[in-house]
């Protein structure tokens, strides 16, 4: 059974992901920089400092990018997802006006509490924060990447 979620537990750092590759990634960086300037003026220098340095490089892309890809497309599901919740509860379609991260945050509210912060939201522009804080029945998403 999966624990309860709540604004204090609701983020998920996988320490594989977000702790051994992170480190590694930046520590093959580090380590091609301290090679390319050990390198600098050999006769092979481009192959034996810049080849690794290129290559590290494209690494931090590759870790940066991958996320930032699966994020924005669950991020477009999560918004079709809220606007037809919205519509089902409400029978109106949802506020133009709230932001991605706006709806983001609204997820966690329940049925019984979303359209009304979802009114809220738009009128103050409230913050993904501020929405978060503001859920008193919090609705659990343990699928988001």
């Amino acid at each position: 059974m999966k624990k309860q979620q709540t604004l204090s537990n609701h983020s998920r750092l996988l320490p594989g992901y977000h702790g051994f590759t992170l480190l590694s990634v930046l520590a093959i960086f580090i380590l091609a920089v301290l090679n390319a300037i050990h390198q600098y003026g050999n006769k092979d220098w481009i192959y034996n400092a810049l080849a690794p340095l290129l290559v590290s490089i494209v690494i931090m892309l590759l870790y940066y990018y991958t996320r930032s890809f699966a994020l924005t497309a669950q991020d477009r599901a999560i918004r079709s997802e809220e606007a037809l919740r919205y519509f089902v509860l409400t029978g109106t379609p949802l506020p133009q006006k709230l932001s991605v991260s706006q709806v983001i945050a609204l997820r966690f509210a329940s049925d019984g509490e979303f359209p009304a912060l979802a009114k809220k939201a738009t009128e103050e522009n409230l913050s993904a924060g501020e929405i978060k804080k503001s859920i008193t029945e919090w609705k659990p998403d343990h699928y988001r990447v």
